[in-house]
């Protein structure tokens, strides 16, 4: 069974700037390389489910997101850091669709493709939909990071709130 580390795109890997798509606009978030490395050394999977509701509402094309994840794999690929998935809802929130969080349809899909061990998975972002998502599917190790959407961390269900991805190697331990 995999044990998989979920990760949030906007917020969490990267500098929050609405409806994101260029390459030229996107910033990593510090410490996201040394995170991911440090994830990937305790035997985890990286797999990041990302809403880009900017596809539905014209903002962007679908090829426009597929050219700058392309990139940003690539980015990782050049630091030794393999991104197992990444899966991306591009509906708005009116689409009522099962694959937006905190709706699980994403998992749904990679259930298909992977044996995942979910009690032994956590997941990553920094929206309350984020940790909703994990719940919803299973997921009760969850991390909310504040460097992205502002949030109430006294209304936050995350079991952990941190300042950033850098932070979480103080909470992800072998296990």
């Amino acid at each position: 069974m995999e044990k998989i580390v979920f990760v949030d795109r906007d917020g969490v890997i990267n500098v929050e700037k609405n409806y994101l798509y260029k390459i030229e606009d996107f910033e990593f978030i510090d410490g996201v390389f040394d995170s991911f490395s440090y994830i990937l050394s305790l035997g985890y999977k990286i797999v990041i489910v990302t809403n880009q509701s900017g596809i539905g509402r014209g903002y962007y094309s679908y090829d426009d997101y597929i050219k700058l994840t392309k990139w940003i794999k690539s980015q990782f690929r050049e630091q030794n850091i393999e991104i197992l998935d990444i899966f991306c809802c591009p509906h708005t929130p009116e689409d009522n669709c099962n694959c937006r969080k905190p709706k699980i349809g994403m998992i749904d899909n990679l259930k298909e493709e992977y044996d995942i061990d979910f009690k032994n998975s956590w997941m990553i972002g920094d929206k309350s939909s984020d940790i909703e998502f994990a719940i919803n599917a299973g997921i009760s190790n969850t991390i909310q990071v504040k460097s992205g959407h502002k949030f109430d961390e006294k209304k936050s269900k995350a079991k952990y709130v941190v300042e950033s991805i850098k932070d979480v190697k103080d909470i992800i331990k072998k296990g």
